[in-house]
């Protein structure tokens, strides 16, 4: 029997990754984006990986910048930026099974309640994924280390795990899942917006004193709005947290260093704008992450949320 086919929502970086991935495992890979000369690369090439030695693997998927193309689809995976998930629900309800599922892996906080808004709760699963990968070029992805995709409570999470899985990522399930996205967050906050502002692969960030204490500084400030808020991390020190993180990551270009090398939006209202509107709520300042969200929006001007 054919097994159904999966979309990604995106055609970046990640979602290069799990189309390659996926398709790999032998599943049928559609991809739904925007970008044109992305989608005629994936369709001519395919999603290709760019392994350590420099050979190229090519994995066959088709994509479309037309929600209709792909009516009934019953399993979905967002990978898009923070500032398009509005645009991703909305193509979503246009091609989503009434009894499909869209699972978001995104970054930042407030992507599942905008599905949720256009889906239904039934409909939308969270998820976290530290697997990270640049993007070389249309359709061309170098990984970035395996890392962990973790799933949240769902009728149909043990079935998105299996299907993961089978691509060779490791999938976990876990009842709290908001903890990890906040800790996700509290990282992201502490290096996505400095290398973004330095130029900087990840790693770096630990070589330059005044880089790590600020590095220390927007971590702190964000796992305190967490504690305000009631959540308890997965980690006990958000400072080593980061800092690890950075380590580990220590070649690594962010998602948002990407961004801005692309004069593209970046996902900083997601994250250190996410960060100081609920300190503001919770009464917990944030001048730090206030200070990063400002420097990022000017590095192109007042990006839209949502266009």
């Amino acid at each position: 029997m054919k097994p159904s086919p999966v979309l990604l929502v995106g055609t970046g970086a990640l979602a290069t990754l799990f189309a390659a991935r996926l398709a790999g495992a032998g599943l049928h890979v559609l991809m739904l984006g925007n970008w044109t000369e992305g989608l005629t690369t994936l369709n001519e090439k395919g999603a290709r990986l760019l392994q350590p030695d420099g050979r190229e693997q090519a994995f066959v998927v088709r994509a479309s910048d037309s929600p209709s193309e792909f009516k009934g689809v019953m399993l979905a995976f967002v990978l898009v930026k923070a500032w398009q998930t509005g645009q991703a629900a909305r193509a979503l309800a246009a091609c989503l099974s009434k009894d499909g599922l869209a699972v978001t892996l995104q970054n930042g906080l407030g992507n599942r309640e905008t599905l949720v808004g256009l889906l239904g709760e039934e409909r939308v699963l969270q998820g976290i994924t530290t697997s990270g990968a640049t993007l070389m070029g249309p359709g061309l992805v170098r990984p970035g280390g395996d890392g962990i995709t973790t799933l949240a409570a769902h009728p149909r999470a043990a079935e998105v795990q299996s299907v993961l899985q089978m691509a060779g990522f490791e999938t976990k399930l876990a009842a709290d899942v908001e903890s990890l996205l906040w800790g996700k967050l509290v990282i992201n906050a502490g290096i996505n917006p400095l290398t973004a502002i330095l130029n900087v692969p990840n790693g770096e960030l630990l070589q330059r004193p005044g880089a790590r204490q600020l590095m220390a500084q927007l971590a702190g400030e964000a796992a305190a709005v967490a504690a305000a808020r009631g959540i308890r991390l997965p980690f006990a020190d958000p400072v080593t947290a980061a800092e690890q993180v950075a380590e580990r990551t220590g070649a690594n270009i962010s998602s948002m260093l990407q961004d801005v090398r692309r004069n593209a939006p970046t996902e900083i209202d997601a994250i250190c704008g996410a960060v100081t509107r609920h300190g503001e709520a919770s009464g917990i300042p944030t001048p730090i992450n206030r200070a990063m969200w400002q420097l990022i929006d000017s590095l192109r001007g007042k990006l839209s949320t949502d266009e």
